[in-house]
C-alpha cells in the first residue's frame, strides 16, 4: 500500500498558475508566506506546503511544481542538503533558499549547490517574493534552453567525423572531440597538457600558423605535417578562427583538422602512373625506331667481320668496340621496356623477414669490401604477406645498392629494419648515412633516366616504383643533405 504525501494545497493540477512548493517546518512561517503569495501582484502564484525534509524530498521527486521555496533549517538537515539531493535526482526546477539570518557563507554555499536565489525571511515582502519566484522561473527556462542548445552542439562536436578542437590564445588545446583523439593518438586530457610543438614535424610551420591566426584572427586550409603519438607523419589541412569577446578581442580559438594523407598519396600515385604510362609509350616508340637499324648494324658488322682480315688486331679492336656498343644499346632498350612495363605478379604467401634477409645477402659482400657496417632489426610479429618474392627482392636490391654507393668507404652505416603496421601492411626501412638528397632531386627521384651516379642509367628506382605499384604498395623517402636518406617500402599483406 502506497502512503500519499501530505501536501497542503489550495490548487488543482488544472490551474494555469505558477505552482510553488514551500518546504517549511514552522506553520507560522507558512501562514506568513501564504499571505505574501495571496497579495494581488502574486495572483498567478499558487502555493503548496510540506513540513519536513523527508516529505519535501518526496514531493521534489514527484516533480509536480515549478518553483521550490526551501527553509534553511529542516530538523537535523538543512535546505542546502535538500537542494543538493534534488539536483542529484535530476530535478531542474529552480529552488530558492529561505533563512532567518543574513549569512554570506550560507548564501555562497546555497548558490554553489545550485540554488536560484537566497532570501532572508525578515526582509521578505509580497513584491520581493513574487519577483524572486518569477525571476527564478524565467532564469530556469533560459538555462534549460541554453543547456538544450549546448547538448545539441556538444553532440555535433562529439560525433563529428572531422577533427574539431578548441584552443587558447597560444593555441594550446582546451578541448578536442574523439576524432582528434583518433587522428593524433592522444586522449583529451593528454592533449590539454601537451605542448603543440610536439605535434609539428616542422616548427617553422607552427610559428607561421600562430602568426597568421594572431594577425588575421583566422586561417583556412593551412597545409602542414603533424606527428601522431607514435611519430607517424600525417599530412593535414588546418583551419582556425577566433571567437571574440564583447569588446571584439579574440577570447579563444576553434579549429578543424583534416587528414589529407591518403589524398596526397593518391595524387602521387596518379602522377607516377602517368609518368610510367608515358615512359612506356616512349620506350616502345624508341624500341621500334632503334631496334630495326640496330639489327641492320649488327648484321652489317657480322658481314664486315667475314670480309675483313681477322688476324689484324687493329681491325678486331674496332669491330669489338662496335659489337659491344650494339649490345649495350640493345640492353638499354630492354631495361627501359622492363622498367616501364606493368609487372605480372606471381603472388605467394612469403615471410617478409626472410625475403629481406635473402636480399641483404646479395649486397653483403659489397658492404664488407667497402668496410661498412650493417645494422638489422627484424619484426617479431607475424609478417607473412602475399607478394611476388623475386620482384620484391629486385625492388629492395635497387635501393640497397644505391644506399651502399651513396656512402663513403669505411664510414658507411647501412640500417635495415622490418615492421608490421596495425593496418595490415608490412614495411621495410632502409637508412644510410650518405650525402643525402636535395628536395629538388627528391621530387625527381623516380623519374626515368634521372640519376646522380656516373655511368648509371637512372632506371633502377623507376623499376622499383613500378614493382611497388603492381603490389599496390607505397614508398616514403626522407633525406637530409649531409646526414643521409631513409626509404620506407610498405606492402599490403
Amino acid at each position: 500500500m502506497t502512503v500519499p504525501i501530505p501536501v497542503y494545497s489550495d490548487v488543482t493540477k488544472e490551474d494555469p498558475f505558477i505552482r510553488v512548493l514551500l518546504v517549511e517546518d514552522d506553520e507560522d512561517d507558512y501562514m506568513l508566506t501564504k499571505a505574501f503569495v495571496s497579495a494581488r501582484e502574486n495572483a498567478n502564484i499558487r502555493l503548496d506546503w510540506v513540513d519536513s525534509y523527508e516529505l519535501g524530498l518526496a514531493a521534489v521527486a514527484s516533480q509536480q511544481h515549478d518553483v521550490y521555496l526551501i527553509d534553511y533549517r529542516l530538523g537535523s538537515s538543512t535546505g542546502i542538503d535538500l537542494i543538493q539531493e534534488a539536483f542529484q535526482m535530476d530535478c531542474h526546477a529552480p529552488m530558492i533558499l529561505l533563512t532567518g539570518q543574513d549569512d554570506l557563507a550560507v548564501d555562497q554555499s546555497a548558490l554553489e549547490k545550485g540554488a536560484a536565489d537566497y532570501l532572508v525571511k525578515g526582509r521578505i515582502d509580497a513584491q520581493l517574493l513574487g519577483r524572486s519566484i518569477r525571476y527564478a522561473l524565467r532564469q530556469a527556462g533560459v538555462l534549460a534552453e541554453v543547456a538544450q542548445k549546448e547538448n545539441k552542439y556538444r553532440s555535433l562536436f562529439e560525433r563529428s567525423i572531422d577533427a574539431i578542437f578548441v584552443a587558447s590564445n597560444d593555441l594550446r588545446f582546451q578541448d578536442a572531440n574523439p576524432s582528434v583523439e583518433r587522428l593524433l593518438g592522444y586522449s583529451r586530457d593528454e592533449l590539454q597538457k601537451l605542448n603543440p610543438a610536439r605535434l609539428f614535424a616542422n616548427l617553422d610551420q607552427l610559428r607561421e600558423l600562430r602568426l597568421n591566426v594572431r594577425e588575421y584572427s583566422q586561417i583556412k586550409d593551412f597545409e602542414t605535417v603533424l606527428l601522431d603519438r607514435n611519430g607517424r607523419k600525417i599530412v593535414c589541412l588546418i583551419s582556425v578562427w577566433a571567437v571574440e569577446d564583447v569588446a571584439g578581442r579574440p577570447e579563444w580559438y576553434q579549429g578543424i583538422v583534416r587528414d589529407i594523407s591518403e589524398q596526397k598519396r593518391a595524387q602521387r600515385e596518379l602522377i607516377m602512373a602517368e609518368k610510367l604510362t608515358m615512359t612506356g609509350k616512349i620506350a616502345r616508340s624508341i624500341a621500334h625506331e632503334v631496334r630495326n637499324p640496330l639489327t641492320n648494324l649488327s648484321l652489317a658488322l657480322e658481314q664486315l667481320k667475314d670480309e675483313l682480315a681477322t688476324d689484324d688486331e687493329y681491325i678486331t679492336m674496332f669491330t669489338d668496340i662496335i659489337g659491344r656498343n650494339i649490345d649495350r644499346i640493345g640492353q638499354l632498350i630492354t631495361e627501359m621496356l622492363n622498367s616501364s612495363k606493368h609487372r605480372e605478379l606471381e603472388r605467394n604467401k612469403q615471410d617478409f623477414n626472410a625475403v629481406v634477409k635473402s636480399t641483404l645477402q646479395l649486397v653483403s659482400d659489397r658492404v664488407k669490401l667497402k668496410q661498412m657496417r650493417l645494422k638489422t632489426s627484424f619484426s617479431t610479429r607475424n609478417c607473412i604477406a602475399l607478394i611476388d618474392r623475386d620482384q620484391v627482392k629486385t625492388a629492395l636490391l635497387n635501393i640497397l645498392v644505391n644506399a651502399v654507393e651513396a656512402m663513403k668507404d669505411g664510414e658507411g652505416i647501412l640500417e635495415v629494419s622490418t615492421s608490421c603496421t596495425d593496418d595490415d601492411q608490412v614495411c621495410v626501412e632502409i637508412t644510410d648515412n650518405g650525402g643525402g638528397i636535395s628536395d629538388a632531386d627528391r621530387q625527381r627521384l623516380f623519374d626515368p633516366f634521372f640519376t646522380g651516379k656516373s655511368g648509371g642509367m637512372g632506371l633502377g628506382l623507376t623499376a622499383t616504383q613500378n614493382i611497388m605499384k603492381s603490389h599496390k604498395g607505397t614508398i616514403e623517402v626522407e633525406s637530409t643533405l649531409g646526414i643521409g636518406t631513409t626509404f620506407r617500402l610498405y606492402f599490403p599483406k
